[in-house]
């Protein structure tokens, strides 16, 4: 049954929701249903958090509209005492890059990482994807039993995004615990308290690894995306010693963890759907097509990150205060009516759709074309080798990050399948 977007009034600004009322246990498993009921009851709406208070943006036309008005600023210098407030003087340090500036800085940043992410050198990339994937199936395929994210999700992407930075393999374990430690706050029984230096020491360390990679890379450069930011320059100059390491920090949490959770999403969905599932183990080179649909039902990135009005401004008819923080709900946007018919129905035959899984606007994400690669081989492959692919526990038992979290995933994913022999012989 197609919905019809329902006219709501626009909320006071001290219309607060505590944050506790929407970020609940069931919310964790199944935002969904909280996002239509915002985007129908309450589309931009004041949340109030223990760590800040943000505005909810929920529906599709309000959320393009606000990633692409300059009067919402992501530069975390402008933000000031807000950014502090929020993310800490520790985090600054790590957060001097393109995803936390506005034009024309923005501008130069993004100009001079570009170079990586140009459609020839994404497609120059395809023989080596297609040979991690591979390799990790071959030592899937004899188990008949895996934990998809720790052995297949996280491991593709890291590989992938190691290669384009030069990151040694020898260091790929070293970087996971770093990000595992900030992809997964809020679980393992640590008080927000905790979280917060667990988070601080985290960064630390991937400031502290980036920074003795771009001075090894200084010194003995490679054929890697690293070594060439080193040397390259655009007409107002280098990137800064702090703008280096901080977008090396970018690329590979943006590069893999977006990737990575998109994954055990996607095959959740797909897990869930049989006769979906079915439609791509009937016809694999369907495989793009249905990553669209997939990325528009159930995407890793369900909120955009920091912004904060610069003016007074209103979105959807609701008053937006300066200096308040706002928040684009990505993935409400994503299930709105107003963007496509039944929204709420994973349909692989749908078409393309102009989703928000990689945001809008000046800061729409540069690796969109990698991502893609990596997915529909990952995707296409997977459902090739190991077509009676099957949850290993009842899908309500997953296991899922933090209702607050940035990211949209499974702390790991139990699956099992038919063991195959790997080709050639064990490895």
């Amino acid at each position: 049954m197609t919905q019809t977007a329902q006219p709501a009034p626009a909320a006071p600004p001290d219309d607060v929701v505590p944050g506790q009322e929407i970020y609940t246990p069931e919310f964790r498993a199944d935002p969904y249903p909280v996002y239509a009921r915002l985007r129908a009851e309450r589309p931009v709406v004041k949340v109030r958090t223990p760590r800040f208070d943000s505005f909810l943006v929920t529906r599709y036309d309000d959320a393009r509209q606000a990633l692409s008005d300059p009067r919402l600023s992501k530069d975390l210098h402008r933000a000031g005492d807000t950014y502090l407030a929020v993310f800490g003087e520790k985090a600054r340090q790590i957060n001097t890059n393109m995803l936390n500036s506005d034009p024309p800085e923005h501008s130069r940043l993004r100009r001079l990482v570009t170079q990586a992410f140009t459609p020839r050198r994404i497609e120059a990339m395809r023989p080596r994807v297609e040979e991690i994937v591979e390799g990790l199936l071959d030592r899937m395929a004899p188990r008949g039993r895996t934990d998809f994210v720790d052995d297949f999700a996280l491991r593709l992407p890291l590989a992938v995004i190691g290669d384009l930075l030069g990151i040694p393999a020898a260091d790929h374990e070293e970087i996971l615990a770093g990000t595992q430690v900030i992809r997964t706050v809020g679980t393992g029984g640590r008080s927000p308290q905790e979280d917060r230096a667990a988070i601080g020491q985290a960064q630390e360390r991937l400031h502290a690894y980036f920074t003795g990679l771009v001075a090894t890379k200084r010194e003995d450069p490679g054929e890697d995306l690293v070594s060439a930011l080193i040397t390259a320059r655009d007409g107002e100059g280098r990137l800064s010693e702090a703008e280096l390491v901080s977008t090396c920090f970018l690329l590979l949490f943006a590069g893999y963890q977006t990737t990575s959770d998109f994954l055990g999403n996607a095959v959740v969905a797909l897990l869930t759907h049989p006769e979906e599932m079915q439609r791509l183990l009937d016809d694999p080179d369907a495989v793009p097509d249905a990553v669209e649909e997939l990325l528009r039902f159930d995407g890793s990135v369900p909120v955009s990150s920091f912004r904060f009005a610069t003016e007074d401004l209103e979105i959807g008819g609701v008053p937006i205060p300066q200096g308040s923080i706002v928040t684009v709900v990505l993935s409400a946007a994503d299930h709105d009516p107003a963007l496509t018919p039944d929204p709420d129905r994973l349909d692989l035959s749908r078409g393309p759709t102009q989703h928000l899984a990689f945001g809008h606007g000046v800061h729409y994400c540069l690796g969109t074309a990698l991502a893609r690669l990596e997915a529909t081989t990952a995707l296409r492959r997977v459902l090739v080798r190991l077509p009676d692919l099957r949850l290993d526990v009842p899908v309500e038992d997953l296991q899922w990050l933090p209702a607050a979290s940035a990211f949209r995933g499974l702390l790991e994913l139990p699956l099992r399948f038919t063991p195959t022999p790997t080709p050639g012989g064990p490895r």
